[in-house]
């Protein structure tokens, strides 16, 4: 579809800076714009709230109107003037969402940076019975005991387990496991057979 005749006064008007053009202008292409913030983040599965949607759409109205209305100065004709100020409008919103992901991305990798490591994932549940982890620790003796000690009765990271003995961090959970295996064969060995 060609451009319009009411459109292109309109055009003309806001290129010659005719008072209250561009106001008019605004008001006649709002909505679009503001239906372009709102299917493009959606598309994209992002939530917008309404300063979100005040800021895209000052952003792509402050884009038409730079360079001196540098992108209407190069609108053709050759499809209606909605059509043009969609993929203008689009283009800006895709921008902008795309810093914001890449700004968030690199804020959250600053965050993890800079906030304390969560202990690392624990294969083996804490032993909660005091008694049950002074029988083991009777069994284990050197590293293995001082591993088992540390975690189940200090409450000790592996990373701080790890610093202490003098043992690779993915090597305490191992030595962990190790530690019940033990236990568990011993306690087999003493029970009455049938």
């Amino acid at each position: 579809m060609a451009l319009s005749p009411f459109d292109r006064d309109l055009l003309d008007r806001c290129l010659a800076r005719q008072p209250g053009s561009w106001e008019a202008f605004v008001d006649r292409f709002l909505g679009l714009v503001v239906h372009v913030i709102s299917h493009t983040a959606e598309a994209r599965s992002i939530r917008l709230v309404s300063q979100d949607f005040d800021d895209l759409a000052g952003d792509v109205f402050l884009t038409i109107v730079s360079d001196d209305f540098g992108l209407l100065r190069r609108f053709r004709g050759e499809s209606s003037l909605a059509t043009y100020l969609t993929v203008i409008a689009r283009r800006v919103v895709v921008r902008d969402l795309q810093k914001r992901k890449t700004s968030a991305s690199f804020s959250e990798l600053l965050d993890s940076v800079t906030q304390p490591l969560d202990p690392a994932p624990l294969p083996e549940e804490r032993i909660k019975n005091r008694d049950e982890v002074e029988r083991m620790l009777e069994r284990l003796e050197g590293p293995e005991a001082e591993v088992v000690r540390m975690y189940h009765l200090e409450g000790k990271t592996y990373r701080e387990i790890s610093e202490v003995v003098g043992i690779p961090e993915n090597s305490v959970g191992p030595t962990l496991s190790r530690a019940r295996a033990k236990l568990r064969r011993a306690s087999a060995d003493v029970a009455p057979r049938a």
